[in-house]
């Protein structure tokens, strides 16, 4: 009874294979402001000019697919959530109880 499960069945789910809905909205909204930079500034010298552009490449990173991860946002998410919580893990195997059971016996 050995069952195969095809390697892409998440990515049924997504939007183009790639996107969640969620992160067309971050890309989108990199996009809009870049947009809105782009039309109200003047974009004179180098600088202003990667400033003016850095929101949508930023969203564009962020969103950026990455093996064994959805993408750089979750990859960011995971480390930042590893990084802040608790790092002493109180083992609770199968006789964590059983240790007790004994200490109150004795």
């Amino acid at each position: 009874m050995n069952y195969l499960i095809p390697a892409n069945t998440k990515r049924g789910k997504l939007i183009l294979g790639f996107f969640k809905p969620h992160d067309l909205f971050i890309l989108a909204g990199g996009i809009l402001v870049t947009l809105l930079l782009m039309a109200t500034s003047e974009m004179s010298s180098p600088i202003i000019t990667i400033l003016v552009l850095s929101p949508a490449i930023i969203c564009g990173f962020l969103v950026l697919p990455v093996p064994y991860y959805h993408n750089v946002l979750n990859i960011i998410i995971e480390l930042y959530e590893f990084l802040t919580n608790r790092q002493t893990y109180r083992w609770k195997g199968w006789c964590y109880k059983v240790g007790n059971k004994n200490k109150k016996t004795k």
